[in-house]
């Protein structure tokens, strides 16, 4: 038989024992209750300007029960100077091929884990082992776009200024009737790409001569030019302030819809030239610094649904590599070579490619002399 001393001590060891065991307990909760549930389970996404749909966003997000955050660029040389200036913790990022290129070389970007992709066998073979990702160990396509000529309907008719050829932008024979109503990319390599092409050359020339060639002919054209513009001539276009640009095929698109809806009286046309242009081909790939690549795959395999991938053409006008989107992109947009341009157009279509590290210093110094002159 115990004492009552035996006892007591038993029950006040019991006792701290318990306490311990609560404040262990209490503890944890403090830490749990102010520590992020898995970074709350937040996607972060560096895009293109208006190159995703609201829906589609709000979708996924339901589907996947996290948020996605976005942050924008309007160029490709824009996003590589801001990840090279440090910037971090994009899960998924949307490049242009030449930018995936740079991207891949300079080892920042994370191998694709294929087995999470169920739905890559959507993507046409026809976009797939591309010369700037060959097996498509970091890529997976997303959606295209075409550089060419956007233009007001009611202007072209009533000044008569030629919409098939990039003549149009550069000559001041025709300048002359819309000084103050152009605008031109405000991108090095697709504005120079542009001057290349009407000279006769490839957009992915990299002859000095050749690039001083076409220097020399947008710094003939530039005073005509209203500005160099990458985001809001969309708007400007709409509204009417804007006649000519040289500009992307889906921002074209947008820019006649919305056109459309205010009711303005005039179309937002595109043209592609007949020297031919530059096309895009966007991916998504995975940056090393993105904490969540687990939803960065879900993402993906979301978008490579043939809904998923039909909402963005149907609302963006892009052009779109997946094969199971065809059934669900409207009539009117399949059949406009402005999204989906024929075989014969297609041979006239070009891919950048990425420049050496030397190359980038002489366009960087003819950037600079269009810029200042």
């Amino acid at each position: 038989m115990k004492s009552k001393k035996q006892i007591s001590l038993r029950q006040d060891c019991c006792t701290a024992g318990l306490c311990r065991t609560l404040g262990v307990l209490a503890g944890l909760w403090f830490l749990l209750s102010f520590t992020p549930a898995h970074a709350e389970d937040v996607l972060h996404l560096y895009n293109w300007n208006n190159y995703i749909s609201d829906a589609t966003i709000a979708r996924f997000e339901a589907e996947c029960g996290c948020r996605v955050v976005q942050d924008y660029y309007s160029d490709n040389e824009e996003m590589l100077a801001k990840l090279a200036a440090g910037a971090t913790g994009y899960d998924l990022i949307v490049p242009t091929g030449n930018a995936v290129e740079a991207l891949i070389r300079q080892q920042v970007l994370r191998p694709l884990d294929k087995t999470r992709l169920p739905n890559l066998g959507n993507i046409d073979p026809a976009w797939l082992n591309t010369p700037f990702d060959p097996g498509n160990r970091y890529s997976v396509p997303y959606a295209y776009t075409i550089t060419l000529i956007g233009y007001n309907s009611e202007k072209q008719r009533a000044l008569q200024f030629p919409v098939d050829s990039w003549a149009v932008i550069f000559e001041p024979r025709y300048l002359e009737k819309l000084k103050g109503r152009v605008t031109v990319l405000d991108s090095q390599r697709e504005l120079l790409a542009a001057g290349l092409k009407y000279l006769g050359y490839s957009a992915n020339d990299t002859d000095e001569a050749h690039w001083k060639q076409a220097r020399d002919l947008i710094i003939r054209a530039k005073p005509y030019w209203a500005a160099f513009n990458a985001s809001s001539y969309i708007k400007e276009l709409t509204v009417g302030n804007i006649w000519l640009v040289h500009g992307y095929s889906n921002d074209i698109f947008q820019a006649d819809l919305d056109a459309q809806k205010a009711q303005r009286g005039f179309r937002i046309l595109a043209s592609i030239p007949k020297e031919g242009a530059v096309l895009a081909l966007d991916s998504l790939v995975l940056h090393k610094s993105g904490p969540r690549p687990d939803l960065a795959h879900r993402f993906i395999n979301f978008m490579l649904e043939g809904r998923n991938a039909a909402e963005l053409t149907n609302l963006i006008g892009s052009g779109n590599p997946n094969r199971a989107a065809r059934a669900y992109i409207r009539p009117e947009i399949a059949a406009s070579a402005a999204v989906f341009p024929g075989a014969a157009q297609l041979t006239h279509l070009e891919m950048l490619r990425d420049l050496d590290r030397r190359q980038r210093r002489v366009l960087s110094r003819i950037w600079t002399e269009i810029k200042l002159r």
